[in-house]
């Protein structure tokens, strides 16, 4: 983000009690717009996340020719079918999603014209080799301006061939371009990860009528489904509502409710962790909407303790680990992160960050070469913490500043809007000083 900056002053409080009804999840907003531009007819979107990044993905789709309006605060994508989209005649300027950056890179590989794709100083800074490989290998003309293999990106449209990739990293968005690119393939397109990353791609164009099966860790689409508009209902973020969740866990005597909270087994790693620690969250009135469970959390302060968090279990809490890492410092005993090296490619470099910053603090910390390892059970106390234009750094350090002796600055603290615009306003409600 660019433009004025905002300093943040945060202290400890004395109880998180009430309820957050958590903004919609990032992923599955972003996705609906995509899909609903490649389907036929209206494709409507309730509890939209106006982010900034999703926002970035609005703006490219409109510049490739697909109206998209907002009435009552529904969403609406007026698709014009998988071959409908029209040549830009700007660049495509993705901002600092990189979800939206690799996706369309998919979408774009397979089209009948030539884009450019940009985003923001840390998406350009950020590895785009991970689908350059994968949609070269399929036939696409995708390349890095600069030579540097991260963006901008020129991508010349081409048929596209068919393909079962061996991804080297477990993630979603390096699946989710393949199999975007797949739906303009010659045969079927698989994509086989080391771990299973989050599943909303699957799950989406499948509700959009595409042929979409997953076996294990392998994903495989068919090309050139006929896709349908549909209505969509977005859950709210876990990656959102982790924050307030680690707040009413660390502060005593707190009692929060979160509601309709998307629990997708791909993405709820941070619940596991947190009942491993001791945490209490208690789901409550669980259901499913087009294969995204969803539940509301009823959250109490506990006890926490140290545990291993590894494996197969990183992918389904990527984005929860700076938040993680605050939980850990508070808890007894200690914590070992590892096979998180994928955090040093985020919006920033997370695992440098963390260590750094809560080290700041107080916390006896040591980062590792994918991970970190954390004696909990030492006090924190104020710091000025950095947030690198960080949106989940920003987040982590105000909540850990709910338990810190003295005031926390977060610098640059409006980052925040690329995720949850009203994040500090809530915050702020449920926080009793």
């Amino acid at each position: 983000m660019e433009g004025n900056h905002c300093d943040m002053n945060f202290k400890k409080c004395r109880r998180i009690c009430g309820e957050i009804s958590i903004p919609g999840d990032k992923s599955i907003s972003h996705r609906s717009v995509m899909f609903g531009a490649l389907a036929e007819g209206m494709t409507e979107v309730s509890h939209f996340l106006k982010s900034a990044d999703c926002l970035s993905t609005i703006s490219c789709f409109r510049k490739m020719g697909i109206e998209i309006e907002e009435t009552d605060g529904i969403l609406k994508i007026h698709g014009k079918g998988l071959h409908g989209l029209t040549a830009p005649k700007d660049i495509l300027d993705t901002g600092n999603s990189g979800t939206t950056t690799r996706l369309i890179a998919g979408i774009l590989a397979g089209q009948p014209f030539t884009s450019h794709l940009t985003g923001d100083a840390s998406i350009c800074r950020r590895p785009m080799e991970r689908i350059i490989t994968p949609l070269t290998k399929m036939g696409a003309d995708i390349s890095s301006d600069r030579g540097n293999s991260c963006t901008p990106l020129t991508i010349h449209g081409r048929p596209l061939k068919e393909i079962h990739y061996l991804s080297p990293v477990a993630s979603a968005q390096v699946k989710s371009c393949v199999l975007l690119a797949g739906l303009y393939a010659d045969g079927p397109v698989s994509v086989t990860e080391p771990a299973l990353s989050r599943n909303h791609t699957e799950l989406m164009l499948a509700s959009f009528g595409a042929s979409v099966t997953s076996e294990g860790s392998t994903a495989t689409i068919l090309p050139n489904p006929s896709l349908t508009g549909q209505r969509v209902e977005v859950p709210g973020d876990i990656s959102s509502a982790a924050f307030f969740i680690a707040a009413a866990l660390l502060v005593p005597g707190s009692e929060l409710l979160l509601r309709h909270v998307g629990i997708n087994p791909t993405r709820d790693g941070f619940l596991r962790v947190v009942e491993a620690m001791g945490g209490s969250v208690e789901k409550l009135n669980v259901s499913d909407q087009a294969g995204e469970p969803t539940a509301d959390l009823l959250v109490r302060s506990s006890t926490l303790h140290g545990t291993v968090i590894k494996g197969a279990l990183i992918p389904t809490l990527i984005d929860e680990i700076p938040i993680l890492a605050v939980l850990a410092a508070c808890a007894e005993g200690k914590t070992i992160i590892r096979d998180a090296a994928e955090l040093k490619v985020k919006e920033s470099n997370r695992l440098d960050i963390m260590v750094r910053s809560l080290a700041a603090m107080g916390a006896d910390i040591t980062g590792t070469e994918d991970g970190m390892a954390i004696q909990g059970g030492k006090p924190l106390h104020g710091a000025v913490i950095d947030s690198h234009l960080d949106h989940r750094i920003a987040m982590a350090f105000a909540i850990a500043a709910l338990t810190a002796d003295s005031v926390t600055t977060v610098e640059r603290a409006e980052c925040v809007d690329i995720s949850y615009p009203g994040f500090y306003d809530d915050l702020r409600r449920i926080s009793e000083p």
